[in-house]
């Protein structure tokens, strides 16, 4: 028998971004907040001296245990999914703050014709330019709209960045400067300009400087030591959740974190939630955290999940094309980027999570599409994320994978190699889904999350030609060999390291028919239950996604305080 606990105002399941900036948000308007993270607490003393690439890199420390807790995969509905039991393709956080502590830092807020996609793509070409089975659909609020909450995000974290030169693209104030420039970057920087192209700074979650936020937080300028993805940062140079908004939600006296507590289920009825169902791992005790409105705050596979097996909405049929949750499952096309091999040598070791720069030249719809068979584009980027020496070897193509001649190029070029990314929107497809797996439970019987997902003719096509750029980028640059993108690409691989990009499951919009959450956040079938994480993106962009996951969580808050206040649907 699960034991019952005092209610509260607000349980978020998950504490990262968007479950930290929620405490931190409405913790200050006076609301008791509890916090639920099913893994263990941590801070900036947890990573002193430990830039350790075989702990953390390469056996994961910070992610979750796949024994107990992962996905199914499959390409198509004929076949049957196998569980993901080693690490590949994404990497899902464990712990306090999520995978906003092992996160590169790279901050970048989604174009207008992201929210406008359907309108704007048939406004430009016609109908005709959609394919049958993509499902795209605007997502019930602009750009505009989302602003506020865009600069509430940048400010809180202090990210540093430059004005976009390209004509047309948004431009927002960042609070600290740019992140110094390297000679691999200055190199990116004259070939693209040289090209036509209008590259500018990344923007950078890693502080340019010492930075004080409108909560007064203090952080001090990261140190260039290239070990940020995969990896907490000891300075708190990184912005995370455990570094800017808990600290502040902590302090008000309101908020309470647990951690090691799974939550397995919503409770609800009647279209209203009662609270959540979790277990204490250290003990295996069961919990009713009973709360007048529930935030789905956990990674956006595991919120699909707790929907799913909650019975929260209406699964998503692929056959049908009726019910929302799982529907408009998307990641990222990473398949277009190109590696240069040079003669002169770089500092390829010194670096930072989001140090880099890029060009949206081609990205979204600053280029005509039509003689193309794609929609959207990328972001196309130098990073000096900074090579470490384990996870990065690359030597040109055709050359032996082992022995005396993989070696001489293994060391040729490792201070040599440069390379270009694009990285690629994702559009979603009605057989590219999320459900959960007749077969395969967790450790707590409960039914895993099938992921139905394979490239589509929009993806290769797309790849292709962001391999062409990205070459041509590389070889103004002045590379001797190219390793170019987006080539013979087959099926979806989940056995190497793509991107964690993975976007939609519970998508936001203007229509229950067609979406799971209004433009607060609020679930239509659960007017108490709110999800603001990546689950909520109706595609994927050409962009990183965690600026939009910020500002969706701020909307997300503003949304709870009104509820709150009043009750019923905020749309």
């Amino acid at each position: 028998m699960a034991k019952k606990l005092p209610k509260t105002d607000i349980v978020t399941v998950g504490v990262g971004w968007v479950g930290g900036i929620i405490a931190s948000e409405l913790t200050k308007k006076g609301y008791k907040v509890v916090g639920l993270e099913r893994g263990k607490s941590r801070s900036t003393q947890d990573y002193l001296k430990v830039h350790d690439e075989l702990r953390y890199a390469q056996r994961y420390e910070l992610m979750q245990d796949l024994s107990r807790e992962t996905v199914t995969i499959r390409h198509n509905l004929k076949q049957k999914a196998l569980p993901y039991r080693e690490w590949g393709s994404f990497l899902f956080g464990d712990g306090l703050g999520g995978s906003g502590v092992h996160w590169n830092g790279q901050t970048y807020l989604f174009l207008p014709y992201d929210f406008e996609i359907y309108s704007k793509t048939v406004e430009h070409y016609g109908k005709n330019k959609i394919p049958k089975g993509m499902t795209i659909q605007d997502w019930g609020i602009t750009h505009d709209e989302l602003l506020p909450y865009y600069n509430q995000f940048l400010k809180m974290s202090g990210i540093s960045g430059e004005p976009n030169p390209l004509k047309g693209s948004p431009q927002y104030k960042y609070p600290t400067k740019p992140m110094l420039e390297s000679s691999e970057m200055k190199l990116f920087k004259d070939a693209a300009s040289k090209l036509g192209y209008h590259p500018y700074s990344m923007p950078s979650a890693n502080l340019s400087e010492n930075y004080t936020n409108p909560d007064n937080i203090s952080r001090g300028a990261c140190q260039y030591c290239g070990f940020c993805e995969r990896f907490g940062c000891e300075y708190g140079a990184k912005a995370d959740p455990v570094v800017t908004v808990l600290p502040v939600a902590e302090k008000t006296g309101k908020y309470e974190l647990r951690t090691h507590s799974v939550v397995r289920k919503v409770l609800h009825s009647g279209g209203k939630a009662t609270g959540v169902l979790y277990v204490d791992t250290r003990t295996g005790e069961e919990y009713i955290q009973e709360a007048e409105v529930v935030v789905l705050s956990a990674y956006q596979m595991n919120n699909v999940k707790i929907m799913l097996n909650s019975k929260l909405g209406k699964p998503y049929d692929p056959k049908t094309g009726q019910g929302v949750i799982g529907k408009n499952y998307a990641y990222q096309v990473n398949f277009g980027g190109s590696t240069g091999f040079f003669d002169k040598e770089y500092n390829v070791f010194a670096g930072a999570g989001a140090l880099g720069a890029n060009l949206d030249d081609f990205n979204g719809d600053f280029f005509d599409h039509s003689d193309l068979n794609f929609i959207h584009g990328a972001n196309v980027r130098i990073g000096k994320s900074g090579n470490r020496p384990i996870q990065n070897n690359a030597v040109p193509a055709g050359t032996p994978s082992w022995g005396k001649e993989f070696k001489d190029a293994s060391i040729k070029y490792a201070n040599r190699t440069i390379s270009v990314g694009a990285q690629g929107a994702s559009m979603p497809w009605a057989d590219n889904y999320l459900d959960l797996d007749p077969t395969y439970k967790d450790a707590f019987g409960d039914p895993l999350v099938r992921m139905t997902f394979n490239w589509k003719d929009q993806d290769k096509q797309l790849g292709k030609y962001l391999g062409e750029k990205t070459a041509g980028i590389l070889k103004e640059m002045g590379a001797s060999k190219v390793n170019q993108g987006g080539q013979k690409v087959g099926d979806y691989d989940i056995r190497n390291y793509q991107s964690t990009h993975n976007t939609g499951g519970s998508i936001m919009g203007a229509d229950p028919e067609t979406s799971a959450l209004n433009n607060y956040l609020q679930m239509w079938d659960c007017e108490n239950v709110f999800s603001a994480g990546a689950n909520a993106f109706g595609h994927n962009s050409g962009y990183n996604p965690t600026g939009t996951v910020g500002a969706l969580a701020y909307r997300a808050a503003e949304g709870i305080e009104k509820y709150l206040k009043k009750g019923g649907s905020l749309a």
